[in-house]
């Protein structure tokens, strides 16, 4: 260490005009090295002495309908960036994360990516939202900064090129599980599929429906609406004439909020299902007992499968006297900065560029990451990570855990 090498000059006399003084040769050694210490250490914790950060991007909804997720996810972002550098950094170096809103929006997303790039200079970042990611895909792909989705769900997402990757688990799986899962587990056999007419809707709705019917039942609804829609009364009409014995529905944040409401006060009280977008307790808040019996997958463990979440979970009540908005979304994004900061790691060992090729690499050669809130993620050679999915319901006004597949 550099402040060691110093004092060691200082006691061994080198370079010290003090030295010259009769009797009192080695007492002014030690008490210029005590002074000298001191400065360093001032000079050090100021960050004079500190090596550069290892910066990320974060691009995330923080203003917008979405950002009652976005808030909470990028809260755990600098709970995992904290307890990183907490614990040392990366090689003795810090981690940074570079926070910027994209408003869920694929325009203002190519805005904040390519500053991220050519002003901030990330070899890496983290993004969500499948019509962002995708906006966004070719530019991480053209300047080889490598790009970990965090939360979009379009099964589309595993082609988007050679530096982009999906930490989260696609719609293929969630869908997939789900639809079979009303069929054989929960006996229904007639579906309506609602969907929000952008990427994540349309993908995520038409693997419902394909592993539905797959499973014996008939989706005897399939319709969309836009994302600015506010009055669902004519669709809720055309799901009742219909007459399904279950709901899916593929939304945005605020619009499924929205939509089961307007339900439930038609009198529509058939079963609902969603994603995890609808992992909410904010929805449960504002539905009230129409949200009973509401059906949703997540794709990260619940406490009863790793201890670490019920930790977290602490540490929300702790800070906010409430659970984070859309939990599975925030145990991945607080997990992201542990992968990045892995991938620096390896970077570093072997004294490479820290360039976003040489963090692809480094995924490449690692794949498989021992992560505290989503256990074990391991890459596939299609860019894709598989989970296992948890099929929660609200039940006395809290989601519960009601089985896994």
């Amino acid at each position: 260490m550099a402040i060691n090498r110093i004092v060691t000059k200082i006691l061994a006399g080198k370079n010290l005009s003090s030295s010259n003084i009769p009797g009192g040769q080695q007492r002014s050694r030690i008490w210029i090295a005590a002074a000298v210490v001191a400065g360093l250490q001032v000079l050090a914790g100021s960050g004079v002495w500190a090596q550069e950060a290892l910066k990320f991007g974060v691009a995330d909804p923080l203003t917008g309908p979405s950002a009652i997720f976005g808030l909470d996810q990028m809260q755990a972002v600098r709970w995992a960036v904290e307890d990183i550098n907490a614990k040392g950094g990366i090689n003795g170096r810090k981690l940074e994360a570079i926070i910027a809103d994209h408003q869920a929006k694929p325009e203002v997303g190519i805005a904040v990516v390519n500053k991220f790039i050519s002003v901030d200079k990330v070899p890496v970042f983290i993004t969500a939202f499948s019509s962002v990611v995708k906006a966004v895909a070719s530019i991480a792909d053209r300047e080889k900064v490598l790009m970990l989705s965090v939360g979009a769900n379009s099964p589309d997402i595993k082609n988007l090129g050679d530096y982009v990757y999906t930490m989260f688990p696609l719609a293929d799986i969630d869908m997939k599980a789900l639809g079979a899962y009303m069929v054989q587990k929960q006996g229904k056999k007639r579906a309506a599929v609602l969907y929000v007419n952008h990427e994540t809707g349309i993908e995520g709705a038409k693997v419902f429906a394909q592993a539905f019917t797959q499973a014996g039942g008939e989706v005897v609804l399939n319709d969309s609406y836009e994302e600015t829609r506010s009055d669902f009364t004519g669709l809720v009409l055309k799901v009742r004439a219909a007459n399904p014995d279950t709901i899916h529905i593929h939304s945005n944040v605020s619009d499924f909020t929205a939509l089961v409401a307007q339900m439930r006060q038609l009198g529509l009280n058939t079963q609902i299902t969603s994603f995890q977008t609808a992992f909410n307790p904010k929805m449960i808040q504002d539905v009230g007992a129409g949200a009973e019996g509401i059906i949703v997958t997540a794709m990260a463990p619940s406490s009863e499968d790793n201890p670490n979440v019920a930790g977290y979970l602490n540490r929300w009540q702790q800070a906010y006297k409430r659970e984070p908005n859309g939990l599975p979304y925030t145990q991945y994004f607080h997990d992201a900065p542990y992968i990045i900061a892995q991938l620096y790691k390896w970077v570093l060992d072997r004294n490479l560029p820290v360039i976003g090729e040489n963090l692809r690499k480094a995924l490449l050669d690692i794949k498989s990451f021992d992560l505290p809130l989503t256990t074990r993620i391991v890459f596939n050679d299609d860019h894709t990570v598989n989970s296992p999915t948890y099929f929660w319901q609200v039940k006395n006004g809290k989601f519960q855990v009601i089985g896994k597949q």
